[in-house]
């Protein structure tokens, strides 16, 4: 090669280092790179006569795990992609149930993040993620209760029925939103007692209220109005939530939980099928008899966790496939268009449409 020839070979590459290193930093890439420590495999699974392609994703015990939320508020919707890129997650699955058939896109199932509760479920089966990386399954039911107490010293209880959520039309309920929902409520209706650092400072008709950054908004609508009255101007509220098993009994392990996601039904229970999703309060025939895509997490004998997709089966053949793969406690998530699943830098599953919630894994951990 002559020197001319090696001085345009030289200018060549230089560009071509220098415009890989353009496209890198104008983040072209969907989301982080993949861990070493996650891994990617597509499983053929046979349960009876049946065989079933299965995507997989294992996950390190301990590798850092949030809630990931459409456009970073309970109550939106986004593309998964969209997601992914948002958090930066190196694997990543479909969450909670939520409305996507009309109406706002609210969750069904329970969400914490940060520590924080951001929405609670009412039926189903709950994975959470302590702080010291443990994972644990319960049916999980969440009570939010207080007292608010006057100016005068008068002490009263209160409680909300729902978190983040916009009430029916017609309906009688308490409502408490937090600033995960986002700067306002949502909606006009019942009546608005704005909380902020613990005293009462609004008590309104509800015209979309504005969500302090540094407290909640309670809405009470038709009959539970009468609750309103407690909040005087002024008055100090005091706000308790308890974690608790559909008996009643008091589940003081999720105390330590800082995120957590809520669907179900439960498949594996102990490396045994467990399924009963008419006891956990299921009773769309999606769930019960038919065939559908699936998305499900697993926590494995070695504290690791898996998250698996299916394109269909039915809820039982989804328990028998979560057992077959060695799953020691498992649960079904969101699925049929919901179902998504991303994991070792390539999309596994493409979600059908928008959505409104996933679980999102980063072994680098993720920023506010």
């Amino acid at each position: 090669m002559n020197k001319r020839n090696w001085q345009r070979w030289t200018a060549a590459c230089l560009a071509a280092f220098l415009l890989a290193g353009l496209i890198t930093a104008s983040g072209g890439s969907a989301a982080a790179a993949p861990s070493p420590g996650i891994k990617q495999e597509t499983k053929k699974v046979k349960v009876g006569n049946k065989s079933f392609t299965v995507q997989t994703v294992r996950i390190p015990k301990g590798t850092p795990v949030t809630v990931g939320l459409a456009k970073r508020q309970v109550g939106s919707t986004e593309e998964f992609a969209s997601i992914v890129k948002t958090y930066k997650a190196e694997a990543a699955i479909n969450g909670a149930f939520f409305e996507a058939y009309g109406g706002p896109p609210d969750p069904y199932g329970t969400l914490i993040a940060d520590g924080e509760v951001m929405h609670k479920g009412g039926n189903g089966t709950t994975i959470g993620f302590k702080k010291d990386g443990t994972a644990i399954m319960d049916e999980l039911r969440i009570s939010i209760t207080g007292t608010v107490v006057s100016p005068e010293g008068k002490s009263k209880g209160w409680y909300a029925t729902f978190m983040n959520r916009v009430p029916l039309a017609g309906s009688n309920v308490s409502i408490m939103f937090t600033p995960a929902r986002g700067g306002k409520v949502g909606f006009s209706g019942g009546l608005a007692v704005t909380v902020v650092e613990g005293k009462v400072a609004k008590n309104e008709v509800n015209a979309n209220a504005d969500i302090p950054k540094n407290g909640y908004v309670l809405v009470f609508t038709g009959t539970e109005k009468n609750m309103a009255e407690r909040f005087v101007i002024g008055s100090e509220v005091e706000l308790s939530l308890s974690y608790k098993n559909p008996q009643g009994d008091p589940l003081p392990a999720w105390e330590d939980v800082v995120t957590a996601v809520g669907a179900g039904p439960r498949l594996v229970k102990d490396s045994k099928v467990a399924l009963n999703a008419a006891a956990e309060g299921f009773n769309d025939a999606k769930i019960l008899t038919s065939s559908a895509a699936r998305s499900g997490i697993a926590i494995m004998p070695d504290g690791s966790i898996m998250l698996a997709t299916v394109p269909a089966a039915t809820m039982k053949q989804w328990a028998d496939i979560m057992k077959t793969l060695g799953a020691k406690q498992a649960m079904n998530l969101d699925g049929g268009a919901s179902s998504a699943l991303y994991g070792g830098g390539k999309m596994l599953t493409t979600a059908g449409r928008h959505l409104s919630n996933t679980l999102v894994f980063n072994s680098k951990g993720f920023n506010p």
